[in-house]
């Protein structure tokens, strides 16, 4: 299965992204990592606006990175890699925590794996508008609130289609 079918998949139904928890690793981990790179490059155009900003109006600080931008800008770039990756792999474990917690109430069978992986696939919607919401630049933590409580109502739409505990 391609990336641009699992997208499609995770966007049209919670059948499907129920049915994503048996999709191999080697994808999921693709998945996460395309979805945490789009957003260290958005991050890294922000970070360099910035940095342009600030150089404009201080005059040492010109000097200052023009001798180290060679240097400054790749560990800028890993450092928000590195970043995002755990920030991102930190808020889908505890929401998979969560959605365990949505299996055991709802008589459902399923290991922490499979929901881990339900929830990455969840939370395809809400990392849209994560996207959409810092390139438009609006930080406000009822739009966190609101991802975070979209990825849940996709979890427990999802959640329906999990085998039933016999």
């Amino acid at each position: 299965m391609k990336l641009y079918q699992i997208l499609k998949g995770s966007l049209q139904s919670p059948k499907k992204i129920a049915a994503f928890r048996l999709i191999p690793i080697g994808k999921v981990m693709q998945y996460i990592f395309s979805y945490i790179l789009i957003m260290t490059i958005i991050s890294f155009i922000f970070f360099m606006n910035g940095i342009s900003e600030q150089q404009s109006s201080m005059e040492g600080l010109l000097e200052y990175f023009s001798k180290i931008q060679w240097l400054l800008y790749p560990f800028a770039f890993i450092f928000l890699f590195v970043f995002n990756t755990l920030l991102i792999f930190v808020q889908i474990s505890i929401l998979a925590y969560i959605g365990s917690g949505i299996l055991y109430v709802r008589k459902r069978k399923g290991e922490y794996r499979h929901i881990w992986r339900t929830t990455l696939f969840a939370s395809t919607v809400p990392m849209i508008l994560s996207i959409l919401a810092t390139l438009l630049q609006w930080t406000s933590s009822y739009i966190q609130v609101a991802i975070y409580v979209i990825t849940l109502l996709y979890l427990i739409l999802a959640t329906k289609y999990y085998p039933i505990k016999r």
